[in-house]
């Protein structure tokens, strides 16, 4: 079916979705509620907040089957273990390291595929994701020399974005066979039930806390969530995904200017240089792709896209 129009410039919601995202470390940060209950929160509001706009999706639960309930909490789970390592990494690291490392996530998605989904790898492709590894490797490198405990945090951010690669290489399987929508909704839903799990266990109060905390909470899935990734998967009606795969590199550059300015997090100078080398790969990558990317109204890249960026 034919998508409506665009009655604006494409680059307006763009950026609105660019400045989102940027905001969501910073509002990790600011919080001091452990970052179990602000994933917990986070999920939950937005699983609550999406609940009303796909009713007419709901009765198709019935025809999931019992494998793909499977791997939908499987899903589940490696989102919980994402946010979960890549929140508390905020702790430990700077904002900008944090988030270039977590750019790095088509390029572990695109190894996964090859391995695991046998998709094909583009020479040029290939030679971006060296570029942009040998950036993290001086961005990290960098940090080490800084403090253990910084290096602990770029660590924590990189298994975090492992954790996220899982959650889209099983997205990547069951969106042809469930519709998008429904899966986003499904694996938030089962995310926020994981992080209860997860408090509950630990012994981590998920109550009482200031009004301050939950207005965190309700921005966390405002702002970056829906203001950001929904517009994205909004625009893919309008734009290809690579156009959107791109705005998403804005994330370091646009969360680390914030963090200079809120935080006074200022990096060494070649750790400049190795942020700008993982941009430069990741475009590199991008632009291999995307003779091989399809418009945004075929069938794949709708289903594909409700999780495409929410590892952040």
């Amino acid at each position: 079916m034919k998508s409506t129009p665009l009655r604006i410039a494409p680059w307006i919601p763009l950026l609105i979705g660019m400045l989102a995202i940027s905001f969501a470390p910073i509002l990790v940060r600011y919080s001091n509620a452990p970052v179990s209950v602000q994933g917990m929160y986070r999920m939950l509001f937005t699983f609550l907040l999406m609940l009303p706009f796909g009713k007419s999706s709901l009765g198709q639960i019935r025809n999931i089957s019992r494998r793909d309930w499977l791997l939908l909490t499987a899903a589940g789970f490696f989102l919980a273990l994402h946010f979960l390592l890549w929140m508390a990494s905020l702790s430990y690291t700077t904002i900008a390291s944090s988030t270039i490392i977590l750019a790095l996530e088509p390029v572990f998605v695109m190894i996964g595929a090859y391995f695991f989904l046998k998709d094909r790898l583009h020479r040029y492709a290939v030679i971006g994701m060296g570029i942009a590894v040998c950036g993290v490797v001086i961005v990290g490198s960098g940090d080490g020399s800084l403090s253990r405990t910084a290096l602990y945090g770029d660590v924590l951010s990189l298994l975090g974005t492992l954790a996220i690669v899982v959650n889209m290489l099983i997205a990547k399987r069951l969106l042809t066979r469930v519709p998008s929508y429904l899966f986003s909704l499904l694996t938030f839903g089962m995310t926020a039930a994981f992080f209860t799990l997860y408090n509950l266990v630990v012994g981590v109060r998920m109550t009482a806390y200031p009004p301050r905390e939950w207005m965190i909470f309700l921005l966390l899935a405002i702002i970056p969530t829906v203001f950001g990734h929904l517009i994205f998967n909004w625009l893919l009606q309008y734009v290809k995904a690579t156009t959107i795969s791109m705005s998403v590199l804005a994330e370091p550059i646009g969360s680390s200017i914030l963090g200079m300015i809120l935080f006074g997090e200022m990096l060494a100078g070649f750790q400049y240089t190795g942020g700008a080398l993982v941009i430069i790969g990741l475009v590199l990558y991008m632009r291999a792709e995307q003779g091989q990317a399809l418009l945004p109204s075929t069938p794949n890249t709708q289903e594909s896209s409700p999780i495409s960026a929410i590892g952040k």
